[in-house]
């Protein structure tokens, strides 16, 4: 039922003055309108709604992700804008806070002002397969006669 309709994520704030700030400004999502009840921004084509809430208890694990093409450039461009990029001691990551999964993703993860945990996502990119060198069969379109007909004419 809802497999071809498009999701909306959702985090929490306490001052969304802070979470204005660094949805748009720091991670440059474009604000698409706000109320008394939560910031909407523009993530990729993704609604992204931020509510307003008295208390927050940040969830303990990832609640928010981007799937970025180059991470290394991503956590560089963000560390300018003063994201501090998180250390796990039970993680071995490189020297910029990137861990490489066992499939190959590389993951880093920052928090936002009231303590969400974000990441970042380079997926490893499919290796090709070689090709054989098989020879093309091409189908006959309708009504096309057979190519037998062709040379005999």
């Amino acid at each position: 039922m809802l497999k071809s309709r498009p999701i909306i994520a959702f985090v929490a704030t306490t001052t969304p003055s802070r979470a204005k700030a660094f949805y748009s400004k720091t991670l440059g999502l474009k604000l698409v309108s706000q109320d008394d009840f939560a910031l909407v921004f523009d993530a990729g084509g993704t609604m992204l709604r931020v509510a307003i809430v008295q208390e927050l208890q940040p969830a303990g694990y990832t609640v928010l992700g981007w799937i970025i093409p180059d991470i290394r450039r991503a956590v560089l461009d963000l560390g300018k804008r003063r994201v501090k990029f998180e250390r796990y001691s039970f993680l071995d990551q490189d020297d910029l806070g990137i861990w490489t999964s066992p499939s190959g993703a590389r993951v880093a993860w920052f928090k936002d002002p009231d303590g969400n945990t974000l990441s970042l996502t380079q997926f490893e990119r499919p290796r090709r397969t070689p090709r054989h060198n098989k020879p093309r069969v091409r189908e006959r379109p309708k009504g096309a006669p057979e190519r037998s007909t062709l040379r005999n004419r």
